[in-house]
Formats: structure tokens, sequence, C-alpha cells
């Protein structure tokens, strides 16, 4: 293996449009590998708007992540190296994985070393395109689910048609569950094909006049708008059960965000506070979990919607498609070749 490799890099916090650079010298990780851990040639690589957002957070990003970093997440690939002593993973075995965000280390790399909790393996019939699509927003919509529900429960997803309400929906149904869901007009059919049981499109209905002429029906609400409705954890009393709990899962980090966050948790309902359960949700590596999605991802029961594709050179690009808030689907990078 080569002393260096390409990798997406920025040296500070700041836009990533003018800071962020593809560098041909970085560091490659060492073959050394601790217990648990694998070494892996990233073949694709899946962009989420918290790679750029954690770039931009000025001086949170220095208090919380160390520079030089690489940027990304999730990713797919090719074992080439296991630690001594390994016995569930073999070089040449097709992963998908994640790396936490605030390490230096990305997934736009050509190569990275996962822990045992990063990473599953998948057969290598699956394309490895869909697979780096999975994880961050496979792993968000699977924790924000599966804990709180039981066959036969009512779902609400806010927001159906990004990469965590998508999978959301076909998580929702893989367990057995009623899934409603929010979208837009032009996304109607994308989240009707995934699964969803009923639709409210926002553009032409109110979510809060729909979903309270049910009643209290809904066992789980799971939120990935965050700022949208205004207020929507406070009028959940109109349709979520005494006994249901209300995932917040989106919102860009602001003032607004945290005030929620804050009165959802720790505001009485005897002072005015909502009678609900207020669960922030914040992904967590954990390997049952990543098998579990990488079986469904292998038997066809979740699907990844792709939306564009984009070569190891053009990030900058992929990001600025990215940012817009349009695409359908997820954003995945070639980072290397299959073989």
């Amino acid at each position: 293996m080569e002393e260096t490799m390409k990798a997406w890099q920025q040296n500070a916090p700041g836009p990533v449009e003018e800071n962020l650079k593809l560098v041909d010298n970085v560091p490659s990780p060492s073959t050394a590998l601790k217990k648990g851990e694998i070494l892996v040639r990233v073949v694709s690589a899946c962009l989420n708007p918290a790679d750029y957002k954690v770039m931009e957070m000025g001086f949170l990003a220095r208090a919380t992540v160390k520079f030089p970093k690489v940027m990304g997440m999730d990713l797919s690939g090719t074992v080439t190296a296991v630690a001594e002593g390994s016995t569930d993973v073999k070089v040449g075995d097709y992963i998908l994985g994640r790396v936490d965000p605030m390490k230096s280390h990305g997934s736009l790399s050509q190569f990275l070393v996962l822990s045992q909790e990063e990473y599953a393996v998948i057969p290598r019939e699956v394309d490895l395109d869909h697979a780096a699509g999975v994880p961050t927003a496979g792993m968000t919509a699977y924790q924000s689910i599966k804990p709180y529900v039981k066959a036969g429960d009512r779902i609400f997803i806010n927001g159906g048609s990004g990469g965590t309400g998508s999978f959301g929906i076909q998580i929702g149904k893989a367990l057995g569950c009623h899934v409603t869901t929010s979208c837009s007009t032009a996304k109607v059919d994308l989240v009707k094909k995934l699964g969803a049981d009923a639709v409210i499109d926002y553009r032409v209905e109110n979510i809060v006049t729909e979903l309270k002429a049910e009643g209290q029906v809904y066992d789980l609400v799971v939120d990935n708008v965050g700022n949208s409705p205004k207020d929507f954890f406070a009028t959940t009393p109109g349709f979520l059960r005494s006994a249901g709990h209300y995932i917040a899962v989106g919102g860009s980090p602001s003032l607004q965000t945290v005030q929620n966050m804050t009165k959802g948790l720790l505001w009485p309902s005897f002072l005015g506070g909502t009678p609900r359960k207020f669960v922030p949700y914040f992904t967590k590596n954990v390997r049952e979990d990543y098998e579990q999605l990488a079986s469904w991802l292998a038997d066809g029961t979740i699907t990844t919607t792709i939306d564009s594709t984009f070569e190891f050179e053009q990030v900058i690009g992929a990001l600025e498609h990215l940012k817009k808030g349009s695409s359908t689907g997820k954003v995945i990078v070639h980072v290397s070749p299959k073989e």
C-alpha cells in the first residue's frame, strides 16, 4: 500500500465550496490494525447534509472537529486488511459503513480504517452505490422507529421523500406498521411506491389539520423536517396517543432548534408543556443495526433511492447540488473502481 492517497480535505471551518480541496498526498491509514478494525478501499461514498454543515459551523467546528479534516461519513467498499484474530470478516468482502462525523478521517478518501461498530459485511451481489446510501439515513430511520413500535402500530413520518424519510417508510412497513407521511406534490408517487399507506401533500393540505381529523390514533411521530409545521410538537396531543413518542430527527442547528428541544424535554405539562414524550435523536453506530439494514438491503426489503452520481473529482459540484435541497434520494460519489 502506498504511503499517501487522494482525499477531499478541509484545513479550517468555512464554506466547503471555497475550502474543501482534493489533496493527492494525504497520509494513508496505518495497516497496523487494532482489535476488530478493518482497512477498506472505498468504492462509493454518499453525501449527507451533515457533511457540509459540520464543516461550516464556525467556532463550533473548531471546538468539536480536528482539522485538517477529510469529509464524509457514508461509504461502501472492499476489505483490504483485517485485524489479527478477526473471524467474521475477510479480505475481499464488501462492506457498508459509517464514520463518525467528528473524526478527522472521512469517507471521501481512497482508504479508511473502520472499527467493528462502524460497518457490516454485505453480499457481493449488492450494488455498492446502493449500499453507500444506507448507513446514516438508514440507521437514523431504523433507530428512530424500531425501539418505539410493534406490529400494527401507526406511524406518521414528517418528511417522507428525503433520505431518512424514504428509508423510514420502508422500515416502518417491514416492522408491520401503518405508515402515513408528508411530502410535496412532486414526491407523492415516490413515497407511495416506497410503501406509504397514506400521504399528506403539504403544498395543498395542512398537515396538522389532516392529522387532527383522524384523532389520537398515532403511536409514533418521526419529525425529519424540524421547522415545518411551526411548533409541530405542541400540536401532537391532537393526533398522538398519550403513550406515544415524538422523535426529533431533522432541523438545522439554530437557536430555535435548541429552544424547541429544551422546551420539549424540560417544560412540564402542568406548566403548559406538551404532554407527550419528546425524544431528540442522535445517530449511533451499532453493529447489529447495520447488520439488519444490510440483510434487508440484500433481500430487497429496503432499497436506496439514488438521485445522482458524481465522479471523485466532481465532489464540489455534488455538494452544490445537495445544498439546493431539491434532490430526490441519495447523492453518490464514485471514489475508486469496484475491482
